[in-house]
């Protein structure tokens, strides 16, 4: 059985043309859906998810589920719930395709790279575990452009017009009433104002301040295998983290085992910590301080230990 993961943004045809087309079988379909922009974006998106909906059950015979998508912009949230939603469909014996071609990036990179990740922590399912995009054939930003460029040229020739045969009949500049001068007037600035800004801009304007900053980090996430004592470093660290030096954290940790804090446990902890680390896995980062060695999460430690804590394991 097929589930396909389908972010819901602002496009159609590139979310079920190429499974129509394809004569895919597509037994199962999970819509995500979330706010993006201004209401009329939000009202436009959700339109979108309703046709699409109806489309897949109607079209294809897929069970379709909408799941809502908390933050769009909240990459660690989206990389989590892509996680857990992946996971849940292989556990449930469905091949998972991940359709990346809508919403906001934040959204599409963190299903695309939960997916990679997954691929690599469950080798054996590698095989039924897919990501796609799909070019469109054309896009309709310059083509709606051009169209109203050309609206706006014929507007202002008929105003012109009308208001030439109006001052031969004697009716003022509104042509006997022909035209509304100051409404179109006003639109027709408008309308020029947002011409120039597309012209001068593109399709998008600004750059929208998210948690304090304009940039959202998209980590490569390739999890390893971890065995189960780097767990219980990675979930010590996500729990009470950071610690001043790896030995506060064997400390901790030999506080929650109930073991003796030994020279021999010590070590053992620096040698999972170094393998957690830059040079192994990637996922604690430490800062030297003098003698000690601050030890933390990297984000990808932190991104790990969201995904993995409902699993996690508390022996060796």
């Amino acid at each position: 059985m097929q589930t396909h993961v389908v972010p819901v943004g602002f496009d159609y045809d590139r979310l079920i043309a190429p499974l129509v087309r394809d004569k895919l079988d597509v037994d199962r379909v999970i819509l995500l859906e979330g706010a993006v922009g201004s209401a009329a974006n939000v009202e436009y998106s959700r339109k979108l998810a309703g046709k699409l909906e109806h489309d897949f059950t109607n079209l294809l015979g897929a069970a379709t589920e909408r799941f809502r998508i908390g933050d769009v912009y909240d990459y660690d949230a989206a990389f989590e719930q892509a996680y857990d939603l992946v996971n849940a469909e292989l556990d449930a014996d469905r091949e998972v395709w991940v359709n990346v071609s809508a919403m906001p990036r934040t959204v599409s990179f963190a299903f695309a790279t939960a997916a990679h990740s997954i691929m690599v922590e469950r080798e054996g399912d590698r095989e039924r575990i897919h990501t796609y995009y799909t070019i469109p054939e054309k896009y309709l930003e310059t083509e709606l452009a051009e169209e109203l460029r050309r609206g706006i040229e014929l507007l202002a020739e008929r105003v012109a017009d009308d208001r030439v045969a109006g001052e031969r009949a004697g009716d003022g500049e509104r042509g006997g009433g022909r035209t509304d001068g100051e409404r179109v007037d006003a639109w027709l600035a408008d309308a020029r104002d947002l011409l120039a800004e597309f012209d001068e801009r593109g399709t998008t304007i600004g750059a929208k301040e998210v948690a304090g900053g304009h940039i959202v980090e998209l980590p490569v996430a390739s999890f390893s295998n971890v065995k189960p004592f780097e767990e219980l470093i990675l979930f010590k660290l996500g729990e009470d983290g950071p610690f001043d030096s790896v030995s506060e954290l064997a400390k901790a940790l030999a506080r929650e085992l109930s073991e003796e804090y030994t020279d021999s446990f010590r070590s053992k902890v620096i040698y999972n910590v170094d393998r957690l680390g830059p040079g192994g896995k990637g996922y604690i980062e430490q800062d030297e301080g003098g003698k000690s060695h601050r030890t933390e999460l990297s984000r990808i430690g932190e991104l790990w230990v969201r995904s993995h804590a409902d699993g996690k394991v508390r022996t060796e």
